[in-house]
């Protein structure tokens, strides 16, 4: 059984109205608290997720934004769970925290009307690494991931609201759940990295759109097929363009749409 999941579903009281009938009834509620990122003390993020598998994702969140650059820089040092959620408490090298602590000052003052000015803007899309080439895969290995993914994924099995990443690979499927899209990934990343996987050997499917934030994490994972179930947004295409990652959306039944290297999909 994978990690907390008894932490990740709350049981509700709910009245079922169907027709002229009225029904008491208890629902799985999929959990949603946020969990704060600190680094050497230093607290850096506080995430809306769902509270499992939260050593793969505190590991996926700090290679997915650049906090560190391979696990062996990361240390989760302490989980602390209280009324209001949950703190993931790591330690990083010095070199690590400096540039994290740089970072924090330069969004310091910044209006909070959102993304404001040419300099906020640039720092929105962060630049992207090329991925190493990846294996091609098959149509048939695609559908086959999807249609595993459909069943693997006990979270929102019972509560129908859990978005779900997962990496398809020679001895199978990996998978993690979130009420967040990007939780799920980071999530994922982190369980590829301690699996002991390459990023390059597998993969990428996911339940939901693909965003631009969706593509640059896998970018920074080196995860160079990306499989969608939704549709693409027009900067996660330029973004998986400029990262080398062959972008897949639409993927339902037998059809999807090919974007950037189709040549890496085989019939």
């Amino acid at each position: 059984m994978r990690d907390g999941l008894n932490d990740a579903l709350a049981t509700v009281r709910a009245l079922r109205v169907q027709a002229d009938a009225r029904e008491a009834r208890e629902d799985a509620a999929v959990v949603e608290a946020p969990v704060a990122l600190l680094y050497n003390g230093l607290s850096f993020a506080v995430m809306m997720a769902t509270p499992c598998d939260l050593e793969d994702f505190a590991l996926g969140f700090a290679l997915s934004e650049g906090i560190v650059a391979s696990d062996k820089e990361f240390n989760l040092v302490d989980s602390v769970r209280g009324e209001t959620g949950v703190a993931l408490h790591a330690a990083i090298p010095q070199a690590r925290y400096d540039a994290l602590q740089e970072r924090r000052r330069n969004l310091a003052g910044r209006s909070g009307c959102g993304l404001c000015g040419v300099e906020a803007l640039q720092d929105a899309q962060r630049p992207v690494p090329r991925v190493p080439e990846p294996q091609p895969v098959s149509l048939a290995q695609i559908r086959a991931a999807l249609a595993t993914l459909a069943t693997q994924q006990p979270l929102n099995a019972r509560s129908g609201g859990v978005h779900a990443a997962g990496f398809a690979h020679a001895q199978g499927l990996l998978v993690r759940e979130d009420v967040g899209r990007h939780n799920a990934l980071d999530k994922l990343i982190g369980a590829i990295v301690r699996a002991g996987l390459d990023p390059a050997s597998g993969f990428l499917v996911i339940t939901s759109r693909a965003s631009y934030e969706i593509v640059h994490k896998a970018a920074m994972a080196g995860i160079g097929i990306v499989i969608a179930i939704s549709a693409p947004t027009d900067l996660a295409i330029r973004t998986a363009t400029a990262a080398g990652i062959t972008l897949a959306a639409f993927a339902r039944g037998d059809a999807l749409n090919l974007y950037n290297a189709p040549e890496r999909v085989l019939p």
